[in-house]
């Protein structure tokens, strides 16, 4: 077991996408370290699941319905926070997702096919992919981004994927979305540099979570020919565990361990980004 951060202890997390795999073990695992977190999800009902095992742990949370698309809602999702425990230290910029209509049937394109290519995809799709992963964590960085500044240790963290730097076949607008965060992580890191505000992201190699369930797990829940794609390229030989992401999020979280590092994305990837196939 990761030990206690102290430093982290009655700060405030606020975590959009806070119910997703990966958000809800950050968030666990944040309280655990004494922060009083803020859950931000589209549905009650889920983030509540998340506040329910961290209070009965003996952690503080609440559960605040909000659509990171719509500033009003994330506008009223901070003064809830804010009255609810007066401050907020840390934003984690989780919420994203995929898109049936921004996804192809196929890696390579195919000039007769019955199946969807690139150009059967849906602007709608695609403008709902882009504005989940990249709009949502512009908004949310801009709306609490002020009551940050006024942390003694302020952070934002966002989450990238192994997509931003090599992007995945089939998923264009997901990919170019995870690029737009790398991008914006370094510039938002250069913009309040000076401020006191560290702004860094972390890249999750191939962890199986809702979002990719179903291109990567057959329905006799055996590996796709993608997974094993995927397996073969990861010198480790085996998908993610949210648990493999907590170290990164304390470090990059806890300013005595990171507090000079700012603008950048940590791969957590079991070895994906640096191997070449050969």
């Amino acid at each position: 077991m990761i030990p206690i951060h102290e430093n982290l202890t009655d700060r405030v997390a606020v975590i959009t996408g806070g119910s997703g795999v990966l958000c809800s073990r950050m968030a666990i695992e944040l309280a655990r370290h004494g922060m009083k977190i803020a859950i931000l999800n589209r549905t009650a009902a889920k983030g509540q699941v998340i506040v329910d095992e961290i209070v009965s742990a003996g952690g503080t949370a609440i559960s605040v319905v909000t659509d990171v698309l719509s500033r009003g809602e994330l506008v009223q999702a901070k003064e809830q926070v804010l009255k609810q425990f007066g401050r907020i230290d840390l934003l984690i910029n989780g919420a994203g997702g995929n898109d049936d209509d921004a996804i192809t049937s196929t890696e390579i394109y195919e000039e007769e096919t019955e199946w969807k290519s690139f150009f059967d995809l849906k602007e709608e799709g695609f403008y709902k992919v882009f504005s989940s992963n990249f709009t949502g964590s512009f908004l949310a960085s801009q709306v609490f981004g002020e009551v940050l500044l006024k942390s003694e240790s302020p952070s934002i963290i966002n989450i990238s994927s192994m997509s931003a730097y090599s992007p995945m076949t089939k998923v264009p607008a997901y990919s170019a979305a995870k690029a737009s965060i790398n991008n914006f992580t370094q510039w938002m890191a250069v913009h309040f540099a000076e401020a006191g505000l560290r702004v860094n992201a972390i890249a999750p190699g191939f962890f199986l979570t809702k979002q990719n369930h179903n291109l990567l797990i057959n329905e006799e829940g055996g590996y796709t020919p993608r997974s094993k794609k995927i397996l073969t390229a990861t010198p480790m030989k085996r998908f993610g565990q949210p648990e493999d992401l907590l170290g990164t999020l304390l470090w990059l979280s806890d300013e005595a361990y990171s507090g000079f590092v700012t603008g950048i994305t940590v791969p957590v990837d079991g070895g994906f980004i640096a191997y070449s196939g050969v």
